[in-house]
């Protein structure tokens, strides 16, 4: 006769310890995968910046697209999209929001009569300037525990994975 099976948790329901044990699993397999690492290190960094961009209402994705118009005025939609690696009917609702904030304006291109080029306007070079501040004392904050050199490296080791 087989033993009746454990009751199964729900999904985020929490469960006790066994007595003697610890909360730590074993988790010396997922942390020999560079997934694994990157996206741990990720909610850390993506958790501060959620904290820390709230007082500017800006989100992961409108900060990179500020701070590329910010460095790149004039810059096109597919030039954002291939940049970020994201798809145009993303970028299209972002782009309507930050100009409804008034934060961008859209000109002619001047080399290309069909495209057109994003601009910050002062509220967004404004806003991009006081947040990119904040942004490189967060990174900072998030990355404490290495040392410049570390931290060189790390970022480096990074883009050779998607660079």
């Amino acid at each position: 006769m087989r033993p009746s099976p454990k009751p199964v948790p729900a999904k985020g329901e929490l469960t006790a310890a066994p007595q003697g044990k610890s909360d730590r699993l074993d988790a010396r397999m997922l942390e020999t995968l560079v997934g694994y690492n990157a996206r741990r290190a990720w909610l850390v960094v993506s958790d501060l910046f959620a904290e820390r961009m709230a007082p500017y209402g800006l989100k992961q994705i409108d900060f990179s697209v500020l701070s590329l118009l910010a460095h790149n005025p004039g810059a096109t939609s597919r030039q954002l999209c291939n940049t970020l690696d994201i798809l145009p009917p993303n970028l299209v609702s972002l782009v309507a929001t930050l100009d409804s904030r008034g934060l961008i304006e859209r000109r002619p291109h001047p080399h290309d009569g069909r495209a057109v080029g994003l601009h910050l306007t002062a509220a967004g070079e404004t806003l991009v300037r006081e947040a990119e501040q904040a942004v490189v004392q967060l990174e900072a904050d998030a990355s404490a525990k290495l040392t410049a050199r570390e931290r060189e490296a790390l970022i480096r080791l990074l883009q050779k994975i998607y660079l």
